[in-house]
């Protein structure tokens, strides 16, 4: 299942061979260590998030992928049982109070984000990419940012590591558009080696919702003014 409208005509990354092989074969070693290195990690958060209450080790979530194809995301479980149904909904505020006490330490360092590393190995994702956004987001991109649906989406990116969620959405997305007119081995080490001290020292900001708010009613004031 893809998003309703077509990604004919979006100008994608330049088609070098690190584009078409090599970022490939690089999302699969790096998933090879990750899983060596870190996997006794994945295996205690696992046990913590199970003991906490009971519930799923494991959320999933429908995000947009590469040419706008849907898929499900993966993550440890930081939010109560059927958070999504409760507060804000699909939405996370600021110290959100559906936020489980093992969550809020694996989401302040990102050990929620993990076992994206399995949606990586099975091609859904790369390990350096725009991050994945929701369909009532993509819905509503126009046609410059849709240009970040010419990749896959990443773990991290070029926008995590220069603000994260403390630069606007417009600004994020530029930024991923950066990241798809200069892909190269050499921005994907420069990418990975900045992600360390941009999680270990980034402040626990939120994305502000607000903007796709403002998105869908200025749309929609430019279709009544249309009609």
């Amino acid at each position: 299942m893809a998003i309703p409208y077509s990604m004919d005509g979006v100008p994608g990354p330049k088609q070098t061979p690190y584009v078409r092989f090599g970022k490939r074969l690089l999302d699969l070693l790096i998933s090879a260590v990750v899983l060596l290195v870190f996997g006794p990690l994945m295996i205690l958060i696992a046990i913590l998030v199970k003991a906490g209450d009971g519930g799923p080790v494991l959320y999933r979530q429908e995000r947009v992928g590469l040419h706008g194809r849907l898929f499900h995301l993966t993550k440890f479980r930081s939010m109560c049982l059927n958070a999504e149904h409760k507060g804000a909904g699909i939405l996370v505020e600021r110290n959100d109070a559906r936020i489980t006490t093992v969550g809020k330490v694996i989401r302040k360092l990102s050990l929620d984000e993990l076992t994206q590393i399995f949606d990586v190995i099975r091609g859904e994702m790369s390990v350096v990419g725009p991050r994945p956004g929701l369909l009532y987001q993509a819905e509503l991109y126009d046609d410059e940012q849709r240009r970040r649906l010419t990749v896959r989406p990443g773990i991290t990116g070029w926008a995590q590591v220069n603000g994260r969620n403390a630069i606007p959405w417009p600004e994020r997305i530029e930024r991923d558009i950066e990241y798809v007119e200069s892909i190269s081995l050499f921005k994907d080490i420069q990418v990975m080696l900045m992600t360390l001290p941009s999680v270990l020292f980034g402040s626990n900001q939120i994305a502000n919702a607000d903007y796709w708010k403002n998105r869908r009613a200025e749309l929609e004031r430019e279709r009544d003014s249309a009609s």
